[in-house]
Parts: structure tokens; C-alpha cells; sequence
């Protein structure tokens, strides 16, 4: 344990917490960093490919979900994938139509959905993202929960259109409209939505079928979370199509299903955190154990949920 904490130093409080709460339900396993683990599959693949409509597909498989609107205009992406998946994403690209993405948007800063942006630009597209999203590339930022370090990214590989509101773009005949987020997942997510086509790509702000992250390093919060949950709904409608940043597509019906989860266990770990329990405690308690089997066969388990939870309450 000693060696633990000097590795970790004294800012990095919640590592250690975790670290606690893990010793608390016998394992530390449950904390385990997924950074290597997504690195890994997405450098294993496949990248399978989903047609929505519209001419709008899914990618999946490299990280973060990539949507793909397609046509005479070309290819427009929302996300970029991790890296190591470029041959593979290259490849899904080809069968959906010929030719380089000319436009990429990233929905928020994290490598996941951002990695790939060096390659694009590489190849012609133009990079759209928040201005916050795009200052997060550019500094050192430690996500203990993740275990790594990351570093500020190259020049040539930071988005080159920088948006500070909402924007509404034309691009084959799609009317898509750009909106801001106020900080949840992170301080600097946008949502994008196909009005012809009624699909609404949400990045990390919905995470279907599975527990999602919260960055509290770059302005995250299970409160902001829960808004930008109902921020969603009120986008969406029951007709609309809906592609998270992680999990299938959905619609409406997932959106209120994540919200009312979300809303549900941070109401019973605020009630036991005002009793006066630790986060150890708290964990072993177990205030997820109902919504495990649903929502934690990801990479964030039921405990390291419980954990960002209890952060912000």
C-alpha cells in the first residue's frame, strides 16, 4: 500500500480511494485502468458497420462509436476512433464510399473519439470541435481512474475549426445541427443531429446499455451528466435514431432508461454518503447491485460507477 500511495502522490486522492474501496470488496480488480484494455481492442477489431438511414452509418469498434453520413458531398465523420484502427476504419470507409472524410467532428476531447484526428487531417478533412474540447488537447491531464497521463497532442493533429456555439451545417443534402452541452460528461461536448435523416449523435453523454465515464478532471459531474441525459430526451423523439458514444444505437426509449439509471444511483449513494459512509463503505454496500447485470459488462463496472458517483455528491 505504501508503495501505492507514493506512486500515485497526494493529489491523486481518488485513486487511492478506489484503491480502499476495492481492499473493501476483496478485489482492486474492479478499478483496474481501461485505457490498455480499449487500446487493445480496438487494435484487435473487427470495425463493423451499421447502416442507419439517411445514408448515415455506425462504425464500431474503435473506441468511441463513428458516425458516418455519406453521398455525392462525400464522407462527413462525427469522432475519429483510436489510432491503431486506421487500416480497419480505412476499409469500413471504402465499402460505405470511395474517396477521404472531408469533414471530422469531434464531440469531445477524449482519445477514444479523437485519436484518429492526426490521420484525417493527414488526409484532408477538416477537424470541428469545441474550443474546450480543443484547449484539453493541448495540456497534460492525469485520469487516475483510467491510470494514464495524457499528453498535449501534436499541432497537425488538433482540430482546425474551432466552434465556440451552436453551428447548423449542409452537407449532402443533411441540414446537421451542431449544439452545445453544459459540462457533464466533460466541459466541452457537442451533440450533432441529422435533421433529414432524425439522428442524433450524442458522444459520452449516453452510454447505451452500459455504465458510463465521468471526467471530473475536465469539468465532468454526475449532476451535469443527469442534465445532459434530459438535454436528449428533449432533443429526441420516438421516431429518432440514436447513436451513443458507446453501446448499439437506440432511440428515445434507451435515453430515458440511462437517465432514470443515472438518477437512481445517485440518489441512493448521496442518501449514504449523507449517513456519514465512506466510500469504502459505500462500495461494499453495493448501491449498484441491482442495474450490475444490465449495465456493467463494460468497461466501467458497478464499483468504479459507484466511485464517480460518490465524487460528486
Amino acid at each position: 500500500m505504501t508503495a501505492y500511495i507514493r506512486r500515485l502522490g497526494d493529489s491523486n486522492w481518488i485513486a487511492f480511494a478506489l484503491f480502499l474501496a476495492g481492499s473493501a470488496v476483496g478485489s482492486t480488480s474492479a478499478f483496474a485502468s481501461p485505457y490498455s484494455d480499449i487500446n487493445a481492442a480496438a487494435a484487435a477489431g473487427p470495425i463493423s458497420v451499421e447502416q442507419l438511414r439517411g445514408n448515415i452509418s455506425v462504425l464500431e469498434g474503435s473506441g468511441g462509436n463513428i458516425g458516418v453520413l455519406s453521398g455525392r458531398d462525400g464522407l462527413l465523420m462525427v469522432d475519429a476512433g483510436i489510432a491503431v484502427s486506421r487500416h480497419m476504419i480505412v476499409d469500413a470507409l471504402h465499402k460505405i464510399r470511395p474517396g477521404a472524410p472531408r469533414y471530422v467532428i469531434n464531440t469531445h476531447w477524449h482519445w477514444d473519439h479523437t485519436d484518429g484526428n492526426g490521420w484525417l487531417r493527414k488526409a484532408g478533412a477538416v477537424i470541428i470541435a469545441d474550443k474546450q474540447a480543443v484547449r484539453r488537447l493541448t495540456q497534460t491531464i492525469r485520469v487516475v481512474e483510467w491510470e494514464h497521463t495524457f499528453t498535449p497532442i501534436a499541432k497537425s493533429a488538433l482540430p482546425n475549426r474551432i466552434i465556440t456555439g451552436d453551428r447548423t451545417m449542409h452537407f449532402d443534402g443533411e441540414t446537421i445541427q451542431i449544439r452545445h452541452y453544459a459540462p457533464g460528461h466533460t466541459d466541452g461536448d457537442i451533440s450533432v443531429y441529422f435533421t433529414k435523416a432524425d439522428v442524433l449523435q450524442t458522444g459520452d453523454t449516453f452510454w447505451n446499455g452500459v455504465y458510463p465515464f465521468i471526467d471530473y478532471v475536465t469539468g465532468g459531474s454526475i449532476d451535469g451528466a443527469i442534465s445532459a441525459a434530459n438535454a436528449n430526451i428533449a432533443m429526441a423523439s420516438d421516431h429518432t435514431q440514436v447513436i451513443p458514444g458507446h453501446g448499439p444505437s437506440g432511440g428515445r426509449a434507451e435515453l430515458v432508461e440511462f437517465r432514470d439509471m443515472l438518477v437512481a444511483i445517485r440518489s441512493r449513494v448521496a442518501a449514504l454518503k449523507a449517513q456519514g459512509k465512506s466510500l469504502a463503505e459505500i462500495v461494499a454496500a453495493k448501491p449498484t447491485a441491482d442495474y450490475d447485470a444490465k449495465w456493467g459488462g463494460s468497461v466501467i463496472s458497478g464499483a468504479l460507477f459507484t466511485a464517480l458517483v460518490y465524487r460528486g455528491v
